[in-house]
């Protein structure tokens, strides 16, 4: 069947998505139910939102139904890198300028950037509400969450073959892809900075570069893990799903390590610069039941909104053990991008 698109599937905002569903018990909470865009306020006049590309147009789509839903509505989009946008959010700040009342980025790092500024408005706290507890952060809020995950091929592998160390597939004998110069990785070998220091992280990039393969995205690291070019990769969780979803008989799946870096949960987000009331109520538009349900059916990213469906064929989040990391701490890449090149790996 072909799968609708988010105006059509959806109405416009004007049908609410998925039922809840139990909550894993990581993401455990008093109960809060998701909120209808039926219910939200209506945005009027204008409103400038800076917007970090990323996936593949479905953000596009969630504009545009925000739109169609409030006709009267000015909305203004200035599109980029999230991390050029950010930057640029700071140097305008610097020089007295503000033309952005809302920045929805697609990785944390870009939002550390704007909160470390004290640019950032604070929450208000209906709205922090509805996010789960350990995704509650001053002057943001997570959007959609992705998973570190370890792509790996059945016919190559067994689970059971895979460490649930991200520290240990270093010393395994594993053939490996994945794609030192994606935003991604990146933030990844950020927070393995931040847990293990930076001398234990170079020297796993040395070993694990020994013996990988370098592509140029993540989505190209799962499709040469199911092609069988390589055991395992390091990417996001959707891209397997996204793969997987296309071709059921994939000879791939998904593996997790253990309270490291490499299963960290990051997150995209939005946040507020202006007192415009409509930059809120926007942030409440993108925490609705709706867009959040649409992101996790067809973006395959996970609803940090509680009482939400995660994306289908992922395990429940009780069985993963993420590391505690705070998110904002993933802004400064230039030490990790120093010591990547140190390494020989850029």
């Amino acid at each position: 069947m072909k799968r609708r698109t988010f105006i059509q599937g959806l109405a416009a905002l004007g049908v609410v998505g998925s039922m809840p569903l139990p909550l894993s018990r990581a993401f455990a909470a008093s109960p809060v139910s998701p909120i209808s865009v039926n219910d939200l306020p209506a945005l009027e006049g204008d409103l400038t939102l800076y917007l970090g590309r990323g996936e593949g147009g479905l953000y596009e789509n969630v504009l545009k139904s925000i739109e169609k839903k409030n006709p009267k509505l000015n909305l203004s989009i200035r599109r980029g890198p999230t991390a050029a946008l950010g930057n640029m959010i700071v140097a305008e700040a610097k020089a007295g300028v503000k033309r952005a009342d809302l920045f929805w980025a697609v990785d944390s790092g870009a939002i550390g950037l704007i909160t470390d500024a004290g640019l950032a408005k604070p929450l208000p706290g209906d709205l922090e509400s509805q996010l789960h507890p350990q995704f509650r952060y001053p002057g943001w809020a997570p959007v959609t969450g992705r998973i570190r995950t370890l792509p790996y091929n059945t016919k190559r592998l067994t689970k059971e073959q895979i460490p649930d160390s991200i520290m240990a597939i270093a010393d395994s004998d594993l053939s490996i892809g994945w794609a030192p110069a994606y935003a991604s990785f990146q933030s990844f070998v950020t927070a393995m900075r931040i847990l293990e220091g930076d001398d234990k992280t170079a020297k796993w990039l040395k070993k694990v570069q020994k013996r990988s393969k370098t592509y140029a995205g993540e989505l190209g690291v799962v499709m040469a893990v199911e092609r069988g070019e390589v055991d395992i990769g390091f990417a996001n969780h959707y891209y397997t799903l996204r793969l997987k979803s296309g071709k059921p008989d994939a000879n791939l799946d998904l593996a997790f390590t253990n309270q490291d870096a490499g299963c960290l949960v990051n997150a995209s987000g939005v946040l507020s610069l202006t007192d415009n009331p409509n930059a809120m109520n926007f942030m409440r538009y993108l925490l609705s039941a709706e867009v959040q349900s649409y992101l996790a059916r067809e973006a395959y990213e996970i609803p940090l909104i509680q009482g939400i469906e995660q994306p289908s064929g992922l395990p429940a989040l009780s069985a993963i053990s993420p590391p505690k990391v705070d998110l904002t701490q993933l802004a400064d890449l230039r030490p990790t991008l120093d010591l990547m090149r140190s390494s020989g790996v850029l």
